[in-house]
């Protein structure tokens, strides 16, 4: 997951502490994870001559990969630690590259979106569902697709627990470091217990996490548990937001309804802007 703006609804995550943390077991394995995701979600091989948008870059591992494919790379956080983050990755493996350039912004922030102008392609992987404002934040990424551009996004889906998580993320955001390492752990041995009932292999799970996305499942538990604003959409309210803007459904990876015991999960949507609205 990567970290954004949060409208002022209160004490928010520290994403960019836990990316950075992250970033010491960045490996060329997990990059390559990442790549084969990006490469899936966009249907592409190559990026060439494209102008990328990462809205919330967090690590910057999604940018680093736009740039390996050949895009020219925007990214931009509202979390300073992620922007340095993102700065980090791309010194250690792009150094003085104009092609990429990095800022410190808010998708909230209608004068700093004017300065971006538009992209091909529009990425945010599980970021404006914690702005505060997601709604807002889908439109506003919307408007920087250019014409016969794509917009691709990953948001929470909607669960029956959606309202738990939503207190159980802002009280962990309040908690101490010693409360917020209980909880993981308490997390942790559930979701262990579930996969025993399901006779299901825990220890593989985690061995093999960094297939998803080159992730790496400790610090994506610190990220679920805390990910504050939170907030979830449906498929059928996100296709309407954006069809009202001039867009389509390109594909979708819509995992089944679930009640949300361990968390909602994201949904993985990619729409082409096929009326300038």
């Amino acid at each position: 997951m990567h970290s954004d703006t949060v409208a002022d609804v209160g004490r928010r995550f520290e994403f960019g502490e836990n990316w950075r943390s992250f970033l010491n077991r960045l490996d060329v394995d997990r990059v390559r994870e990442a790549e084969k995701s990006l490469k899936w979600l966009l249907d592409c091989e190559r990026l060439d001559g494209k102008r990328f948008l990462d809205i919330g870059s967090g690590s910057g591992l999604s940018s680093l990969v736009a740039r390996r494919l050949g895009a020219d790379v925007v990214s931009f956080d509202y979390d300073s630690q992620s922007v340095n983050c993102t700065a980090t990755l791309r010194d250690r493996f792009f150094p003085n590259d104009p092609g990429w350039l990095i800022e410190h912004g808010s998708i909230l922030d209608d004068a700093f979106l004017n300065k971006l102008g538009r992209f091909d392609i529009v990425y945010s992987w599980g970021v404006l569902h914690h702005t505060g404002a997601m709604r807002d934040a889908i439109g506003n990424a919307a408007q920087l697709v250019a014409p016969g551009g794509i917009l691709a996004l990953a948001l929470y889906r909607k669960t029956a627990l959606c309202w738990f998580w939503a207190w159980e993320k802002r009280w962990y955001c309040r908690a101490s470091e010693p409360a917020q390492a209980r909880a993981r752990s308490v997390y942790i041995a559930l979701l262990r217990a579930a996969f025993a009932a399901a006779r299901r292999d825990f220890a593989a799970y985690q061995s093999n996490y960094s297939g998803n996305r080159g992730m790496d499942f400790v610090h994506d538990v610190h990220d679920w548990l805390g990910g504050y604003p939170y907030e979830s959409i449906g498929l059928v309210k996100l296709d309407s937001l954006l069809m009202q803007r001039g867009f389509q459904k390109v594909r979708a990876k819509v995992r089944r309804a679930s009640i949300g015991v361990f968390g909602s999960g994201c949904n993985e949507y990619v729409y082409g802007r096929v009326a300038d609205i």
